[in-house]
């Protein structure tokens, strides 16, 4: 049966009208973007059938062009089209951190840095370089590594900070294994880092460890 012969309430277009996008599930949304099915299948079945075969939205999100392009009903066109759509949302998120007022509240970088580090297959150690107001003045990868570490120098991240004019940091870097539990050596480095930038008056107000769930803020456990 062809989605237009649905009833009207269950469709996904209008039910996104009707009851907001929230309303909908990831092969619904998934639907609206495809536009239309295959042979013998509706866009929503094929939209079941994907989500089912990369394993969730995430799955084939982070499909590589070839994974992508390999599933029935997909293709180059498509690729090109939800590369654009996944740049315009993290631009988004990057845009509600530019505000004249500062940064409001801690799930506005969260959220942010989720989104910069979650799906990354090496680990990164990045830092957001904020005003004494909270207004963000730039966002660095400070450094990489591999599957399970990265070397940070305090020094480095200082002059970074100085080369930012930055009156405060909050720092996040992602555990690729998706555990997102902070280690000994984690809490060890953000001490060092804290102390180094104190030396030039420079506050450091969070560091966020990105893995599959939600990232652990060091200020929320009050490790900093």
């Amino acid at each position: 049966m062809s989605i237009r012969d649905w009833p009207e309430g269950e469709r996904p277009r209008e039910k996104l009208l009707q009851r907001g996008p929230q309303a909908l599930s990831d092969a619904e949304l998934l639907a609206i973007f495809l536009r239309t099915g295959v042979a013998g299948k509706s866009a929503v079945d094929l939209a079941r059938e994907l989500v089912a075969r990369f394993g969730g939205l995430r799955g084939l999100l982070r499909a590589d062009e070839a994974q992508f392009c390999a599933a029935k009903g997909l293709g180059q066109a498509k690729f090109v089209q939800l590369q654009a759509v996944l740049e315009i949302a993290r631009r988004h998120l990057a845009e509600t951190l530019d505000q004249p007022a500062g940064l409001r509240d801690p799930g506005q970088a969260r959220s942010y840095l989720r989104a910069r580090l979650r799906d990354l297959d090496h680990e990164v150690f990045a830092a957001l370089f904020l005003d004494t107001q909270h207004r963000v003045l730039g966002f660095e990868v400070l450094a990489r590594g591999t599957l399970n570490a990265a070397s940070v120098y305090p020094r480095e991240v200082v002059k970074a900070a100085l080369r930012h004019n930055a009156g405060a940091l909050i720092f996040a870097h992602n555990h690729p294994s998706g555990v997102a539990e902070p280690s000994e050596a984690d809490r060890s480095l953000t001490r060092r880092l804290k102390d180094a930038l104190a030396l030039v008056d420079i506050r450091t107000l969070d560091h966020f460890v990105v893995g599959e769930g939600e990232p652990v803020s060091f200020a929320e456990r009050g490790w900093l």
